[in-house]
């Protein structure tokens, strides 16, 4: 469903950057071009949880005024790990990106709306403008469930609830503003604990069994034949 740490025995190695792994439909080499996206994705990861943590830290501190541009951080980074990241399945992965799609254009339209500095004291006077960039936030949360699925760390698991209760509840008035912050905050962290420890693992965890995706590749092109 989605991409697994390969479990499989080092049949062959000819240089240390190119071993040979069994998969379930054959054998499969992690090539440079796999380890630059795999470094692309996790550095993506970790910028989104830097603005997402900053974003935060700025609204406690100053206030609303010009942290929109964390968000527009948070968008960017978050869009381009959408692009990097490896899921076998890609009807899942092109779902993920229609919803960081859809959040971007509500992004733009409360921006035009209500202007780039007031766009964050809307969403916290009247939540029901949180369906417009809830897409986006929907997109991180499935980001977040993908790693859980794959990896077991709790942090994962952690983006993944706190983001959707923590804004479901504003949506729905059922829990004040600071613990909203409150949630938000640990969501960040969680974030950026998730990212952190991804670079100490190797480049195959997040590629998973790429004999896999050359199946669904075949498939794919069988079926068009």
């Amino acid at each position: 469903m989605t991409n697994e740490t390969p479990k499989n025995l080092l049949l062959n190695k000819p240089d240390l950057e190119k071993p040979l792994y069994k998969g379930i439909y054959g054998l499969y080499k992690i090539t440079q071009a796999d380890q630059v996206t795999v470094q692309r994705y996790r550095l993506s990861l970790l910028i989104c949880g830097i603005a997402f943590s900053a974003g935060i830290t700025h609204w406690l501190i100053i206030g609303p005024a010009l942290a929109w541009s964390w968000l527009l951080a948070i968008a960017i980074s978050l869009g381009l790990a959408l692009q990097w990241i490896h899921i076998y399945i890609r009807i899942l992965h092109t779902t993920l990106q229609f919803f960081w799609f859809a959040g971007c254009v509500g992004l733009v339209i409360l921006i035009m709306k209500f202007g780039s500095n007031n766009m964050l004291s809307t969403l916290a006077s009247n939540p029901i403008w949180l369906l417009a960039i809830g897409p986006l936030f929907a997109a991180l949360a499935g980001l977040g469930f993908k790693e859980f699925f794959c990896f077991r760390r709790l942090e994962a698991i952690g983006l993944t609830l706190l983001v959707p209760i923590a804004l479901l509840g504003h949506l729905f008035r059922l829990i004040d503003g600071s613990l909203v912050m409150t949630l938000l905050g640990l969501s960040a962290l969680s974030l950026v604990v998730l990212a952190i420890r991804k670079f100490g693992i190797d480049a195959a965890a997040d590629i998973g069994d790429k004999s896999i995706f050359e199946y669904l590749n075949n498939q794919k092109s069988t079926k068009i034949l």
